[in-house]
């Protein structure tokens, strides 16, 4: 599982740790390939439409498939004695 999260972050599939809605799978999409992520839910919703119940296999999928986000490296705060 690891070489396809791998995998898949190196081509900037990651869901995001900020702009989610459920898990940050249409919002990973989004950034990927340059849209908005609330064009591609929109994407997401018409496709279910076409092809109705397709969603329901793809979106968990995605979710498995695709790695989070690395939060971003924060210095510790100092403390003080």
């Amino acid at each position: 599982m690891n070489a396809v999260h791998d995998s898949l972050a190196r081509q900037g599939l990651v869901r995001p740790q900020d702009g989610r809605m459920i898990a940050g799978v249409c919002a990973g999409l989004g950034r990927r390939f340059g849209i908005d992520p609330w064009i591609a839910r929109m994407l997401f919703v018409l496709i279910l439409f076409v092809v109705p119940g397709s969603q329901i296999l793809v979106y968990p999928l995605a979710w498995i498939l695709m790695p989070a986000e690395k939060p971003a490296w924060q210095a510790p705060a100092p403390t003080t004695l």
